[in-house]
């Protein structure tokens, strides 16, 4: 019996146990975890995207979005705090709804995080592209865009990027928690900057009409409207289960995790709302039609030849940029200021692929350690001691995507395996109060019969306002996953042969036998 076949939650808490981490983290220290994990591309990189869906109302678009991730952070937090462990939702799913749907979950981890750090090398090369140009060097764009785009062929720079950053990972360069915290503070500094520079030029009438597209423009499955883009720019708050991981290291986590997650989402949000007005009220943000009206999808080749056509006739929109906040400081007349939020883009940014695909390796790695996926790919390097098989061929992956595909639609398929993601863990807190009410929370999510629910509506949502063929990404890619399970992982899995995971200090240790009950 495929739901059967569920990995013994007591043996996962027992080896976690063994870490016995201290609990020294408050809400102050967890709200700056949040804020720095979260605060990245998103909103470096896909402003102008969100212009092109929903005009101003992507202000609107931002609000929506961080609540929808604060629902789902709140069922995140209890399945985090119960089942300290890697594998993230995988790992919880595995514990709670069976081996198949933990599969499905691990699977649409692995689209989320690769296509994530493609999407971010996208964002990178906009931001590179853009300080070379200003400093006189133009590449032509049949090396910095894809096919996508008119003279376009390969996004050379965002695939460099990518693989550069793909064989860091595999000699084992890691960042310390003291270079992270700087490019936290120069993320920060650069949207404080941003905001104080736009905020006083703001002009009312940049804001007019504020929703040109509505809610969902033409309807749900465009993309367009406020929802479509809230649904694009939800990839701007991920990050936030930084916070929930961290329950098991957190004072008080009933009380400190649920305010640092709050408290992370509520800054990020303000922040986001303050950059957007900025942008909006300073050069603009309304969304371009096609020659004879019409909408057009961002990353199209129609959008791109329009935005072609605009710029020869002496015109770039906000729409049209790949660099969005440095466009608006340099249109403002602050090139200078531009180009400063332009290389904080470029020093930051390459941090978070580093994170993703650590991120998608982990997932990698933990279901080839449970016999999901051929045990050849945990492969350990002798000299590195890092997974280098798996790194390799998701860099490979990550950098093949970037050279190729629009950031706009590498965020919106990140964004189907994520929503996927949160949905399932969502749906494993309800089932988990139902069948083992009286198991240990150190964090119990707040008025969860509500919460939880809302977190499914929200991730639903979502999902069904990204363009149709974002959409259809999922189930083609759960697809092609199913295939491989019922192929491999359905018989070579532990749990089917009788093996229990071993998980994190003792990875290394052989597999102990289930027990007689189990």
């Amino acid at each position: 019996m495929i739901f059967g076949r569920v990995k013994p939650l007591d043996a996962i808490l027992a080896t976690a146990e063994k870490k016995s981490l201290t609990r020294t983290l408050g809400p102050w220290q967890l709200t700056l975890l949040g804020v720095g994990a979260i605060i990245g591309t998103g909103i470096f990189v896909l402003t102008s995207e969100a212009a092109q869906k929903a005009g101003p109302g992507m202000m609107w678009s931002f609000v929506i979005a961080g609540l929808v991730c604060a629902v789902a952070a709140l069922c995140y937090s209890e399945l985090a705090s119960m089942v300290p462990v890697a594998g993230s939702a995988y790992t919880y799913t595995y514990a709670v709804m069976g081996e198949l749907l933990a599969w499905m979950v691990g699977f649409a981890l692995i689209l989320e995080y690769a296509v994530s750090a493609s999407a971010v090398s996208v964002g990178w090369s906009g931001y590179f592209v853009g300080l070379l140009a200003n400093a006189g060097i133009v590449l032509p764009p049949a090396l910095t865009q894809g096919f996508y785009a008119p003279g376009g062929f390969i996004n050379l720079p965002a695939m460099v990027i990518a693989l550069l950053v793909t064989g860091l990972l595999m000699i084992g360069t890691t960042e310390s928690a003291r270079v992270n915290a700087v490019l936290v503070v120069i993320k920060v500094t650069a949207l404080v900057i941003f905001i104080a520079i736009t905020l006083p030029m703001m002009k009312g009438q940049n804001f007019d009409p504020f929703m040109p597209n509505g809610w969902t423009g033409p309807g749900l499955g465009t993309g367009f409207g406020a929802l479509g883009a809230a649904a694009s720019i939800f990839f701007a708050y991920v990050g936030f289960d930084a916070v929930s991981t961290a329950a098991e290291e957190t004072k008080n986590p009933q009380r400190n995790v649920p305010i640092g997650l709050i408290g992370a989402l509520g800054i990020c949000t303000v922040f986001y709302l303050l950059v957007s007005a900025g942008a909006i009220g300073a050069v603009g943000a309304q969304p371009i039609a096609a020659p004879g009206g019409g909408l057009l999808q961002p990353g199209s080749t129609a959008f791109a030849s329009q935005c072609q056509s605009l710029l020869a006739a002496g015109r770039e929109p906000l729409v049209c940029s790949k660099e969005a906040l440095a466009f608006v400081l340099r249109q403002a007349g602050h090139p200078a200021l531009g180009n400063m939020i332009g290389i904080a883009a470029f020093v930051a940014l390459p941090s978070v692929i580093l994170i993703m695909l650590f991120g998608q390796t982990r997932i990698f790695f933990v279901m080839a350690r449970d016999g999901l996926l051929p045990t050849g790919l945990a492969k350990i390097h002798p000299k590195w001691k890092t997974p280098h098989v798996i790194t390799m061929i998701t860099g490979v992956a990550v950098a093949g995507f970037a050279a190729f595909l629009p950031v706009g639609q590498l965020a919106d398929i990140s964004n189907s395996g994520t929503l996927f993601a949160f949905f399932m863990v969502a749906l494993s807190v309800l089932v988990l109060r139902r069948t083992q009410p009286d198991r240990h929370r150190p964090f119990r999510t707040p008025f969860v019969y509500i919460v939880a629910p809302l977190a499914i509506i929200g991730t639903v949502g979502l999902y069904v306002s990204l363009p149709l063929e974002a959409m259809l990404v999922l189930p083609v890619w759960g697809g092609i996953g199913l295939v491989i399970y019922f192929l491999y992982g359905y018989r070579k899995s532990n749990v089917a042969l009788g093996i229990i995971e071993v998980h994190e200090l003792d990875a290394d240790a052989p597999p102990e036998p289930l027990p007689p009950h189990a």
